[in-house]
């Protein structure tokens, strides 16, 4: 725009200047004559035309040069958008990806507390099958595995049932798997009415013999010697039969089986 104005005002100083250049000249052709007029006038059109050009030239110079600059101007402005653009492009993919990596990790986490809590539910219930449960064996209360009284009382069903075969081979199995169960004694003693019943005489004799050895003072010792003496009756050992007797009188004269055993031993002598 100053230049503009700078070419205007270039433009109206040629214009004055040949107008008063002018001025000599047709006052001369006033008094000189048509053709110095001519002359004048011809001359001072020529310098309006080149004040003219002149102007024009200039003034598409300088809308060049606002087109130019305009130009450059859009361009770096153009530029600088897609530049801004980019980084908002960039900035949507890293937001995109963190998120992304926030959702698997939120799933992972999930994941791993289903996963720990299944961990956590399985060691209890297998330390629930190792925690001690209470238990009443023969009047007593006392604490035993869980697997020792499941096995137990699986082996005691079937004595109840009167398969004797089959409580032998429970009570025989329990025996080798919990040899150290505080229903040794018990399990001795069942085993060895099992065997009564199934005519397994010695080995019957033998896990009362064991019980006796074990537990002298268990409630059942007493039937133990009873059923002792009954096994030397079946074997024809009556002499065997009446020490027996006599043995379980002595050592538990208040039991109620020591009555039996009184009895048993007057029909012996």
């Amino acid at each position: 725009m100053q230049n503009v104005r700078s070419g205007w005002r270039t433009a109206v100083m040629a214009l004055t200047l040949g107008l008063a250049g002018l001025s000599s000249p047709v006052q001369a052709s006033l008094f000189g004559g048509d053709d110095e007029a001519r002359r004048a006038i011809l001359d001072l059109r020529q310098r309006l035309e080149q004040s003219q050009n002149a102007t024009r030239a200039l003034i598409e110079q300088n809308a060049k040069s606002q087109n130019q600059a305009q130009t450059q101007a859009i361009d770096q402005l153009r530029g600088a958008l897609l530049d801004l653009q980019g980084q908002i492009d960039r900035l949507k993919s890293e937001l995109s990806h963190s998120l992304g990596a926030q959702e698997r990790l939120a799933r992972d986490l999930t994941e791993l507390q289903l996963r720990q809590k299944d961990v956590l539910t399985t060691v209890d219930d297998r330390l629930r099958r190792f925690e001690p449960v209470s238990a009443t064996i023969d009047g007593r209360d006392v604490m035993v595995d869980p697997s020792e009284k499941s096995d137990f009382e699986k082996a005691m069903a079937f004595f109840r049932q009167a398969d004797f075969p089959a409580a032998q081979t429970a009570l025989s199995s329990f025996l080798l798997r919990h040899g150290f169960s505080a229903y040794v004694p018990s399990a001795l003693f069942w085993l060895g009415n099992a065997q009564y019943a199934n005519k397994a005489y010695k080995e019957s004799m033998e896990n009362f013999q064991k019980l006796l050895s074990m537990a002298p003072n268990h409630p059942r010792a007493a039937e133990a010697m009873l059923a002792i003496s009954n096994v030397q009756i079946e074997l024809k050992d009556m002499k065997a039969a009446r020490k027996t007797l006599e043995d379980l009188i002595a050592t538990y004269p208040q039991a109620e089986t020591a009555s039996t055993a009184r009895e048993r031993l007057g029909r012996l002598r």
